[in-house]
């Protein structure tokens, strides 16, 4: 049956627009509007054709960024997940029809229907609607408190449904939509667990023991992960909402709400009603051109089943739109096998899987890497000839991009496949740059960008920056991940052409940082008006500002608040505590080493009870005290520096801590005084400001419970002194630390560690980790050692002098505000006004307060604010 349901009666304003439009230009219906309907429309109109395009979306707002839906939990902010070119829909040529729903095809007479009984007439008809999640049938698992994850509207029912009271949440499903969901479910503050069918995570794209690497970073976050688990009912209390749920094996899992992420389905019913073909497994059928069994009907995306095939991934379908695109403006074209290759950041986590990932590829042969302790599991599958079949990428995925190449081109790989992973000791890592690519490799999937496009785009310096880049070709403007690839490239290529990069710190400084601290330095230049008057333009922006205040306390140690550097500051050091979401600060004050007295751990617990402040343990030593309003933290500092403490600089670029274990004072295995040693270094470096915050440990023997080598400098004693790691970190991209020196006595240490500091803060780039610094520099540790050990540039003088005058000019930051009331008549939330912040409401958890989220905060009563200490008209249970 080739006709629409009967419902369409047989003269209608369609058929009248029918006939009106054959004498127009002609009219392209789109059925759809995801991210692959919206790169059709876009491209569409690139091809200037002349098409009057109809664009339907069932959403109540244009296309946005699906792929980055979970971002919209922290911020609620649909704007940030605009699609490149958002103006499209502005075109004279397109119309976009939101909150508007086709209901029927009438193939016979070109027109659709919409749940409105609109008629629209076509010359041709794309289908882009997209797919459906699948929800398993699970007992009494459709009602409150049971969701998808898809679309905006989901995500607002899930933060209702959690404002309701829930505390404990499960996700079904443990592939990457599933984990994001999880992800969603931990920042609403639900302790959150992962089921999963499978007998590991992402059964589709990794292999067993990347899932177990991924496992492992996913329990550190605090979310329980549940495998081979059958989920058989949800259990339902008086109310009707979830109380828990019932497996197949017959236990259960307390939860109060469920989020379904079990796979997806294809939405093709408008195709089945219309009698048009569709897969074994659902989906439209199409041929490589993407057009059905029906000449003027075409499908796209994951609606779109070509060859019987559908793909739930937004590569594939970008690449379908192209092609339809072209064809409707009248050139050709196929789509290419599609590419199935993932990159994502999940939970924190660099996930990559391309090619045949599970080596099923006959005569296949694997390289391995796996470090359970780090977390990281990375695996090149290749075959005889050394060509890239595949792999995975866990826990450390800086090299996909350039893999990724290598696979999509089939070309040979320059070195030998554990060289690509893991470079041997004391070896530069194999030329695996963008220079290392051929032309025809496609760095862009999602639009189609190859290697020589970028070149020709480059060529001659017309483009310079990324955002250029960007605008000309597209390239990272779909999942983003070729973004860095891009970069490089294009950085290449201008230097390659003798053109220089242009790394200037903003639009207002033509010097990297490097070169405006040797301004500073050496010129002697003590405020940010004096730089910009003698070496800059207009007035400075907010990454100048800051970068050159961090320099000039560097080098002259005055008082962030004073008149001339006030003005430069972030916010957090602004007011010399960290600003919290809520709109109220957090105070950490030092704790060297973290040996404190008992008598100053009594005071902390009265300042905490007075102020009513949450308490955190941190892990690095320290007590962090929460939700100070603006106008009682100079109350708290004077509290705190009457009990012996000083600013812990938490809340700026500098030295936060120098962590310790107990060493020879107590520990039966030290072999070496540690807490005296970092209490030393703690306080000598305190205050430091660098390009970034800085963290340190030092271990008393070789059992590093100090965790020394996780550090931008860390020390491990030894039975002869000290060893010195560097250029470590944890964090987002853990790295472990190079050894720089061994067996130092205690003066040749701090000597050498001078040194090292200096050296950082004066060439490193704007907010660079001393880890990223020391790969960014080609010397590798060999240079280093030269210039810090054998004094090879012969600065190592000025270096030590440079600390020393740092050393000998500190002063406690919060004390020194205290001692200016000028200063002091900063910290109130109203400029006129000495009333206290009045949009503050809290609910209590676990014996101490929190602030509300914005989707609690309509449940609650505003917290009443007055006075100075502990507040009246805090709320929750």
């Amino acid at each position: 049956m080739k006709t629409s349901p009967a419902t369409t009666p047989p003269e209608t304003a369609g058929a009248r627009a029918t006939a009106a439009h054959r004498s127009s230009p002609r009219r392209v219906v789109v059925v759809g509007n995801g991210m692959v309907g919206h790169e059709l429309v876009r491209r569409l109109v690139a091809a200037d054709v002349g098409h009057r395009i109809v664009v339907f979306g069932d959403e109540p707002r244009p296309a946005y960024d699906r792929v980055r839906l979970s971002s919209y939990v922290a911020t609620r902010d649909v704007t940030a997940l605009a699609l490149a070119e958002p103006e499209v829909y502005e075109h004279p040529d397109v119309q976009l029809r939101s909150a508007s729903r086709v209901v029927a095809i009438d193939r016979d007479r070109q027109v659709v229907r919409t749940d409105q009984g609109a008629d629209e007439a076509y010359d041709e008809l794309v289908l882009a609607t997209g797919s459906r999640p699948f929800v398993p049938p699970v007992g009494d698992g459709d009602g409150p408190g049971c969701h998808v994850y898809r679309t905006i509207e989901d995500l607002d029912d899930l933060v209702a449904s959690v404002a309701s009271g829930a505390r404990r949440g499960v996700v079904i499903g443990g592939g990457l939509l599933g984990l994001e969901a999880a992800e969603a479910l931990r920042t609403l503050g639900l302790h959150t667990t992962v089921v999963e069918f499978a007998p590991h995570l992402m059964p589709a794209q990794l292999d067993a023991p990347a899932a177990a690497a991924l496992r492992r970073h996913v329990e550190a976050l605090g979310i329980e992960v549940r495998t081979e688990h059958a989920t058989k009912r949800v259990v339902r209390a008086a109310d009707g909402r979830p109380r828990a749920l019932e497996f197949a094996d017959g236990t259960t899992l307390d939860t109060d709400v469920v989020v379904y992420s079990a796979g997806i389905r294809p939405r093709d019913e408008l195709a089945r009603d219309c009698g048009l073909p569709v897969g074994e497994r659902g989906g439209v059928l199409v041929d490589r051109t993407c057009r059905t069994e029906d000449p003027h009907v075409w499908a796209v995306g994951e609606v779109a089943a070509v060859d019987g095939v559908t793909h739930g991934l937004v590569g594939p379908g970008y690449a379908q739109a192209r092609v339809v695109a072209a064809r409707l403006a009248g050139g050709d074209g196929e789509v290419p096998d599609a590419d199935l290759s993932t990159k994502l950041k999940l939970l924190g986590v660099d996930v990559a899987s391309f090619g045949d990932a599970k080596a099923t590829t006959p005569a296949a042969r694997c390289v391995v890497v796996d470090d359970p302790v780090a977390a990281v599991h990375q695996k090149l599958v290749v075959d005889d000839d050394g060509r890239l079949l595949g792999g995975i990428l866990v826990g450390d995925a800086d090299a996909y991009a350039v893999l990724h190449q290598f696979h999509l081109g089939g070309e040979p790989l320059p070195a030998a496949p554990i060289t690509l992973l893991q470079p041997a000791a004391g070896d530069a890592a194999p030329a695996l740059g963008p220079a290392a690519l051929p032309d025809s490799c496609t760095v862009c999937t999602c639009s189609n960008v190859t290697k020589g496009e970028v070149r020709a785009a480059t060529a001659g310096g017309r483009i310079t920056t990324l955002a250029q880049l960007k605008a000309a070709t597209n390239v990272g403007t779909g999942c983003g991940s070729c973004a860095t690839l891009c970069q490089r490239l294009m950085e290449h290529e201008l230097e390659a052409a003798g053109i220089e990069v242009d790394r200037s710190l903003c639009e207002h400084f033509p010097h990297t940082r490097q070169e405006l601290f040797d301004i500073v330095r050496t010129r002697r230049v003590r405020t940010f008006a004096e730089l910009l008057d003698g070496w800059g333009t207009g007035s400075g922006c907010a990454t100048c500002k800051p970068a050159v205040a961090s320099m000039l306390a560097t080098l002259w140690n005055e008082h962030v608040l004073d008149a001339a550097h006030a003005p430069l500051q972030d916010t957090n050091d602004r007011y010399l505590a960290n600003l919290q979401r809520d709109g109220t600060y957090s105070v950490v004050p030092r704790v060297p080493a973290g040996e404190i007295t008992p008598r100053q751990l009594i005071v902390l617990g009265e300042v905490a009870t007075e102020f009513d402040l949450y308490t955190k343990i941190t892990g690095g030593q320290r007590v962090d005290l929460f939700g100070a309003r603006l106008d009682q933290l100079p109350s708290i500092w004077q509290r705190l520096i009457d009990a012996g403490f000083e600013s812990g600089h938490a809340y700026g670029k500098a030295l936060r801590t120098v962590k310790s274990c107990v060493g020879t004072a107590w520990c039966r295995y030290g072999v070496q005084d540690s807490t005296a040693l970092a209490v030393q270094l703690e306080l000598r470096y305190r205050g430091l400001r660098s390009p970034h915050k800085l963290k340190s440990a030092v271990s008393g023997c070789s059992r590093e419970c100090a965790e020394a080598q996780s550090k931008d400098f860390g020390v491990i004693a030894t039975e002869k002194g000290w060893n010195l790691y560097v250029c470590g970190n944890g964090g987002m991209r853990p790295r472990h630390a190079d050894l720089l020196a061994e067996d130092l006595d205690t003066p040749t240490l701090v000597r050498v560690l001078d040194r090292f500091l200096m050296f950082y803060v004066r060439t490193a780039d704007k907010l660079e980790r001393t880890s990223t610094w020391f790969e960014r520099r080609e010397g590798g540790m060999e240079e280093l050692r030269a210039i810090l050990l054998d004094d090879s540039l012969g600065i190592c003088d000025e270096l030590e002098a440079a600390m020393a005058d740092h050393v000998a000019s500190y002063t406690d930051e919060w004390a020194a505000t205290l001692a200016d009331p000028q200063k002091v008549a900063r910290f109130r939330h109203f400029v006129n006004d000495d009333t206290p912040d009045p949009d503050l409401a809290y609910v209590r958890e676990r014996g101490q307060r929190r602030p509300v989220f914005d989707h609690e905060r309509e449940l609650l009563p505003v917290l009443a604010t007055s006075g100075t200490g502990r507040s009246d008209g805090q709320v929750g249970g």
